[in-house]
């Protein structure tokens, strides 16, 4: 690896060089390995243009490959030593670890019926949501377009060498139930019909035929021209004189562009179950559908109407159950409200996500313990995952403004740490904290926390404190390999208002898991519900097996535990609340078809 090349390789030449370098060795070579051997390329090309850069070698290998199936075995990179070449140039690699692809995609801006004073009230997003966050930024660049966004996102996934047959949808923005159902039906129609259509010339075709549509509609993806178009009235609406849905209703209410999209961006239940039908043997499935909503917006109806869409997972914000900082934040959802909100999405078979936000007015960091303390204790709350952050302030808020009256303090450094590792701490076995910051870009934050890696910070007080951390997201063992005959099957009860809930998990020796399911036994008995299956490793391509732990009889033994439990507790039969993309594998587990869900009938 120290020869120097005056002239700049090709990347099919580095490719090649590559694979020599790995058919001589029987490890695969670590990250700092391939950059040496980038940098020994470079070495005495004095234009810094034309250096090679990781980045581009994966994209120019899948790029040959597609356009000539046989080009790369022409050159003697076999099958085997592709793959490896795959795993070695993948960038981000964390990004699939944990068994699926995910994708989260934007709602478009519409009204909100909260007030929460601490909310963004950005006229270019979705309330709550700004401009500089990652996934705004995608969904801006692409019009809010659910097709747009998600075949965009699968095309980069793909050029960075995920795989992609796996995909978790996480919709964002506002409140789901707010918006108008046919455009509900429409969106997720468009999310399915992307992975649908997967990665190929196909989606290509129908990407550059949407945007046309749009261009042609007057309609600027571009963020300095949407950014012109609001500027005036969001003035109005940082100084407060103006509220964000009745700046949104001038803004796009009455502009007959976005009025003309509203007429046309709907659809039937007839193009959902078509889209989810087509899903089922699609190349790109979707194993996760996960939607956000208000608390005070769930209903049997809305849930019924979730499921239908295919979701398995509600996202719900909470940020407290305190009442007297919920009233300080003109938040309309209660404790009571929260407790109902649960209660109806678990009896539903839904995965319960909660935001939780730590700083909100009037809390002090005990107070905020205490709160995290009663929601993973009460058994009338007990999520199974929660996103915790603390409450940053946002330039034009109201919470800004008290503020600058002396109203609010953001906590130090180690005030918010101390917090956070707490509740950590307090974390069932099983329970996953998602993310412990929001995606703000560091200019949008007034003040308060702009610690991007702040979950490490957490982690490093732990550990130095030497206290336990029982949270999925700490004991996953992501990609990394597992001897199946070292994990054994552990089951952590525990009690929620309304179910008997176990917590089935393949625990290593060392504590970390390799896979969970989620079974759920309603008081009174009648049917139980799993809730979720979920297997570690790196995402494997359907049909073929990758190092980790999926596609070895992980997920198929989980299921058979919890129906043998089930059983024994004498329910007579087990629904799973499936995913469109993982119908397949639960009806060749034994499940029906059975309304919303997937049944199986347990032997007496």
């Amino acid at each position: 690896m120290d020869r120097r090349h005056p002239d700049a390789p090709s990347p099919e030449a580095a490719i090649l060089d590559l694979a020599a370098e790995l058919r001589g060795r029987d490890d695969l070579p670590d990250e700092r390995w391939l950059l040496r051997f980038i940098r020994s390329r470079n070495a005495g090309v004095t234009d810094t243009s034309r250096h090679l850069r990781k980045r581009r070698l994966l994209p120019y290998l899948l790029a040959r490959e597609e356009a000539d199936p046989g080009h790369w075995e022409r050159l003697g990179v076999d099958d085997a030593c592709r793959e490896r070449l795959v795993t070695l140039l993948r960038a981000k690699p964390r990004r699939t670890a944990s068994g699926v692809a995910t994708i989260t995609v934007i709602s478009k801006p519409w009204p909100c019926a909260g007030t929460c004073r601490y909310c963004p009230c950005d006229l270019r997003m979705p309330k709550s949501y700004l401009p500089d966050e990652p996934a705004c930024q995608r969904a801006e660049q692409n019009f809010f377009d659910p097709y747009l966004q998600v075949s965009s996102r699968l095309s980069t996934l793909h050029a960075m060498g995920h795989p992609t047959d796996k995909v978790e949808l996480i919709v964002l923005g506002g409140t789901w139930d707010d918006y108008p159902a046919p455009w509900r039906r429409w969106f997720v129609s468009r999310l399915l019909e992307a992975l649908n259509d997967g990665c190929g010339a196909e989606a290509r075709a129908e990407r550059r035929s949407v945007r046309a549509d749009y261009l042609a509609r007057g309609l600027s993806a571009d963020a300095g021209t949407r950014a012109g178009e609001c500027a005036g009235l969001q003035r109005e609406v940082s100084r407060g004189a103006l509220a964000y849905n009745a700046a949104w209703a001038r803004l796009y209410g009455g502009d007959p562009r976005w009025q003309a999209l509203a007429a046309v961006q709907r659809a039937g239940w007839d193009r959902v179950e078509a889209a989810q039908r087509a899903n089922e043997g699609a190349a790109c499935r979707c194993v996760g559908l996960s939607l956000e909503t208000r608390p005070d917006a769930v209903t049997e109806g809305s849930l019924a109407a979730m499921r239908r869409l295919g979701a398995t997972k509600v996202q719900l914000g909470v940020q407290s159950l305190d009442g007297d900082r919920l009233f300080a934040s003109d938040r309309s959802a209660d404790a009571d409200c929260v407790a109902r909100a649960f209660s109806l999405a678990r009896r539903h078979g839904f995965k319960v996500h909660a935001h939780m936000m730590a700083n909100l007015p009037g809390a002090t960091p005990e107070a905020d313990k205490a709160d995290f303390a009663r929601l993973v204790g009460d058994r009338r709350f007990r999520p199974d995952e929660v996103k915790l952050y603390p409450c940053a302030l946002i330039a034009g808020t109201a919470l800004e403004r008290d503020w600058r009256a002396g109203l609010w303090r953001p906590y130090t450094r180690d005030e918010l740490i101390d917090v956070m590792a707490a509740d950590v701490a307090a974390c069932p076995p099983y329970l996953r904290i998602s993310r412990m910051i929001r995606d703000f870009s560091a200019k949008d934050i007034v003040a308060g926390s702009r610690e991007a890696n702040l979950r490490q910070a957490v982690e490093d007080r732990l550990a130095a404190e030497g206290r336990p951390v029982a949270e999925i997201r700490q004991r996953e063992i992501a990609g990394a390999e597992q001897d199946p005959g070292s994990l054994s099957l552990a089951t952590f009860p525990y009690a929620t208002a309304d179910t008997e809930e176990r917590f089935l998990s393949w625990q290593a020796p060392d504590g970390r898991i390799a896979g969970f399911c989620r079974l759920s036994l309603p008081h009174g008995g009648g049917v139980a519900m799993i809730r979720e299956l979920h297997v570690y490793g790196r995402v494997s391509e359907l049909g073929q097996v990758q190092p980790g732990a999926q596609h070895r009889g992980l997920g198929r033994a989980l299921v058979e535990e919890a129906c043998a439990q089930a059983a024994r507790e004498g329910y007579g039969a087990v629904d799973v609340i499936s995913a469109v993309g993982t119908r397949p594998y639960y009806r060749r587990l034994g499940f029906f078809d059975h309304g919303l869900y997937q049944r199986r009938q347990l032997k007496g």
